[in-house]
């Protein structure tokens, strides 16, 4: 086998398997849950090293036998080289039309070794993405690595009591936290009175923001004033929209057979959303 192949294998396998589900000891190579010695070694496992950090996967060499039932190899010899310095890169936005771009090509730079990224709210429950990446982070720090997560602002992790929580669990699993730009930016230990004050001013400016935009809707609401853009909707539209809701269409089907009588957008049909909350709240002043 060429010289840098089995250089590959040897250095993949100098470590344990940080993969719950593997955890095949140094000096042998990755398994099936099946007891099957695995065609190739799992990615948790070649990226603790440094130069196969970038690689999509390393094969398990023939003279491993792949396939074959699993067993346990002796222990490489001490002395093996260091297990180095993984940084993870997550990106989020809000929306699916919010761009990424900025925020992956900040982490580009940064020399992360592995981006996750999502398009999804902070008060969303799960983050899926967000969760792989903590995994991962976890599974390399326990194999001995120096672990970084590393997130271009810290309101694309999350704010106040949210962030500061999952700060705590990265520091229990000791791993490390980094911000390249905003009020947070740079290395944080979550421990640390400065970062837990500035965790949570981050979430009370939300706050801050939605009661003074609550405020300001209420007080012009006393002034008579419209919230919002101008309205599409009147008493004929209500009444078809409820004719048509009688005969079981859609919301989507409904709308597409109504039209706008006034306004800048006259002559158009409104959106399902728009038919829903006229419908709603027609359906809420009812009972009440």
């Amino acid at each position: 086998m060429p010289d840098n192949v089995q250089d590959d294998f040897q250095r993949v396998e100098s470590r344990d398997c940080p993969m719950s589900s593997c955890a095949a000891p140094a000096g042998s190579p990755c398994r099936t849950g099946k007891g099957k010695v695995a065609v190739q070694y799992h990615t948790a496992r070649f990226r603790l090293v440094p130069s196969l950090a970038k690689v999509l996967n390393v094969p398990i060499p023939a003279v491993r036998k792949p396939g074959t039932a699993w067993i346990e190899l002796p222990r490489p010899a001490a002395g093996v080289e260091p297990a180095g310095h993984v940084r993870i890169g997550y990106a989020r936005a809000s929306t699916l039309r919010q761009s990424l771009d900025t925020q992956l090509d900040s982490l580009a730079k940064s020399g992360v070794t592995r981006i996750f990224s999502e398009k999804i709210s902070t008060r969303a429950t799960r983050r899926p993405e967000l969760e792989r990446a903590v995994t991962l982070a976890r599974e390399l720090r326990a194999s001995g690595v120096a672990v970084t997560l590393v997130v271009h602002e810290h309101k694309r992790l999350g704010r106040g009591i949210d962030l500061a929580t999952l700060a705590e669990e990265l520091k229990a699993a000791g791993v490390g936290l980094e911000f390249l730009t905003g009020e947070l930016q740079g290395s944080h230990d979550p421990s640390g009175v400065v970062f837990t004050v500035l965790a949570a001013l981050s979430g009370m400016e939300r706050e801050y923001i939605r009661d003074r935009t609550l405020e300001g809707h209420e007080s012009a609401r006393n002034r008579g004033k419209t919230i919002g853009g101008a309205c599409v909707t009147d008493d004929a539209m209500l009444s078809m929209a409820l004719h048509l809701r009688g005969q079981d269409l859609s919301l989507r089907d409904t709308a597409a057979r109504l039209v706008i009588t006034s306004g800048a957008k006259k002559g158009r049909h409104p959106s399902p959303a728009t038919v829903m909350r006229m419908l709603r709240d027609h359906d809420q002043q009812t009972v009440t």
